[in-house]
């Protein structure tokens, strides 16, 4: 590919207006949902009715995960049909119903549920995650793929590119929110023979999978940006860091790079520019401090994945000691967008200090769990109650966690809060990469904060003692307040350790390793009190703290329960009243899971 006048006729033939189009969503939660016999039953179904004009496509992460496997049907001129929950049967009855007979099958639809979920959606990063065919390039090009790297390739300077994205207020998605204009900046200024590019999609928060949709719904927007970047800071080699357990994006990344060198968009003198550039993939094995750049990078170079101190900063002195470009997926899928649309385009949704979307993994105790992704100042009721639909079961919102296990838990006072930045730090929480893990009034908050400490003891590297200890120390404590064990000193204790681990870590993970516990305390104290002082956990969740009791004017003498018990902690005769001996009882629940009479509570 030299031109853009060349790229234009690509993209023209590439279109097909009166194609009617059937989407598939094939990216891991389609695939783990059953998607696959899906898309065989509807190839299969439409070769058997001979419809030439209908493509039966794969496609990425539609986003509504809640109701895979997903088909799309695009007719032209025609709304777009969503069919959810499908299977094979119902596949073929939309191809003889629907494609061949123009009627639509009504009750394999929810539009109510899905008019709600996207209707305050707007998709930049995800634009073409769910209406393109991730291993077809044609189908990138078609949505003016690579048009923004052939017009910043002939069109316009590093200084030109680097300016449009600080006027753009794009910051860094993957959880500081750095001005990604600034760091494209300091890496052009450094002095240096040789530079990198590299793209963070070390997604390894717990309820996240932002990134992973991405790469596998639109992996040509990351070539793309980061070879636009690479001519911006003079940089001639890629690097996308990716985990190893993500098999479904590494193998749509393979395809797309080597489509990409294929046409032209990577390699030698693309667009006839003079510009070099290429893209290798590293795959992670699963540490999640090596979401953390300089631990990232030292994977890169084959060294242990542990941080080191800054500065210098990767800008500066990164990948094997040269001036580096870190981003995380997301932020790079902003880019191409930019480039086309310019700054002030960005620059007008979002909020004044906090510019564009974000994209969010929308999991928990709520009705529509998916992919979603917002315009910054959105504020967390619209997406708890609009987008994800409430809470289900009627139950109450408690607390949204947001940030991964690095995060903090926002209370239910605090639902009416626009989600940016600086909003988010100013509550306790933050931003992070993107998890947002919704709570009802049945979980309980101190096990939220052991739960998420856990995961980092397991997580921390160890190069550093604060963070080797004290988050151990810190996760004991924890497990002596779950366990009816803890004193009111020990939350003086854990407050003081907070602020230790805080001030002293080496890097990010143990500097932001208290904020579950840190959150919880400050709006949940409560609990805690409830814990240390009453032994007793009012969200019935910490196993040392309940008592199972027999109601005794709702016992019918069964003896369900007792036959079930495995410890024989439950006596009684049949058709009287059972009793529980607290002394036996393993608290496992199997009786209350059992009693068809509502005769057995737990408190």
């Amino acid at each position: 590919m030299k031109t853009l006048s060349e790229l234009a006729a690509l993209r023209e033939s590439a279109k097909r207006p009166d194609e009617t189009r059937v989407l598939v969503g094939m990216a891991t939660c389609g695939i783990s949902a059953g998607a696959g016999p899906v898309l065989d039953a509807l190839a299969d179904e439409v070769g058997r009715n001979d419809l030439p004009d209908v493509a039966v496509m794969q496609t990425g992460c539609i986003g509504f995960c809640r109701f895979e496997p997903i088909v799309e049907v695009c007719v032209p001129g025609q709304e777009k049909v969503t069919y959810v929950n499908m299977s094979a049967e119902k596949a073929r009855r939309v191809v003889e119903e629907h494609l061949a007979g123009g009627r639509v099958v009504a009750g394999y639809t929810d539009a109510q549920n899905h008019d709600g979920f996207y209707g305050k959606q707007k998709r930049i990063a995800l634009r073409n995650c769910g209406a393109i065919d991730p291993e077809v390039i044609e189908e990138y090009i078609a949505e003016e793929g690579y048009e923004a790297l052939g017009r910043a390739l002939t069109g316009m300077t590093p200084g030109q590119i680097i300016k449009t994205v600080s006027d753009s207020g794009l910051r860094g998605r993957g959880g500081a929110g750095f001005p990604t204009g600034t760091k494209w900046q300091m890496t052009k200024n450094s002095e240096s023979d040789v530079k990198y590019i590299c793209c963070n999609a070390d997604e390894g928060d717990p309820g996240a999978f932002m990134d992973r949709s991405v790469l596998e719904g639109d992996p040509h927007v990351i070539l793309e940006a980061m070879a636009i970047a690479g001519f911006a800071i003079g940089a001639s080699q890629g690097y996308i860091y990716v985990r190893a357990e993500y098999p479904t994006a590494i193998k749509r990344l393979e395809i797309a790079i080597g489509q990409a060198r294929a046409y032209g968009f990577l390699g030698k003198d693309i667009f006839g520019s003079g510009f070099d550039f290429d893209i290798e993939l590293r795959l992670g094995s699963g540490a999640f401090v090596c979401g953390e750049e300089t631990a990232l990078l030292a994977s890169i170079e084959g060294r242990r994945g542990e941080p080191r101190p800054r500065p210098p900063y990767p800008a500066v002195k990164g990948l094997f000691d040269k001036p580096t470009v870190l981003n995380n997926v997301e932020t790079w899928a902003n880019i191409p967008r930019i480039i086309l649309n310019g700054a002030s385009w960005f620059a007008e949704v979002g909020t004044e200090k906090s510019k564009g979307t974000k994209v969010f993994s929308l999991v928990g105790n709520i009705a529509n769990t998916g992919l979603v992704e917002i315009p910054m100042g959105t504020t967390l009721r619209e997406i708890v109650e609009g987008i994800g639909g409430g809470i289900p079961g009627g139950k109450q919102f408690k607390a949204a966690q947001t940030g991964g296990p690095s995060g903090g838990c926002i209370p239910a006072s605090q639902i009416d809060t626009p989600i940016d930045y600086e909003n988010l730090v100013a509550i306790g929480a933050m931003m992070g990469s993107g998890g947002l893990i919704i709570m009802d009034e049945d979980t309980c908050m101190v096990d939220i904060a052991r739960y998420f400490l856990d995961f980092t003891v397991d997580e921390s590297c160890g190069k550093c003692s604060p963070c080797r200890i004290g988050t151990r120390r810190l996760l004991e404590m924890l497990d002596k307040i779950t366990t009816g064990r803890g004193t009111l000193k020990d939350l003086d204790k854990m407050e003081e350790l907070c602020y230790h681990l805080k001030e002293n870590s080496l890097c990010a993970l143990g500097q932001t390793a208290p904020n579950p516990v840190l959150s919880t305390l400050k709006y949940f104290k409560d609990e805690y009190l409830a814990h240390v002082v009453d032994k007793k956990c009012p969200a019935g969740v910490c196993r040392d703290l309940l008592n199972y009791r027999v109601v005794t004017e709702n016992c019918m003498g069964c003896t369900a329960c007792a036959r079930i018990c495995p410890v024989g902690a439950v006596t009684g005769t049949v058709k009287e009243a059972h009793e529980i001996d607290q002394a036996i009882c393993i608290k496992c629940g199997a009786c209350i899971d059992k009693c068809k009479f509502d005769a057995i509570i737990k408190e």
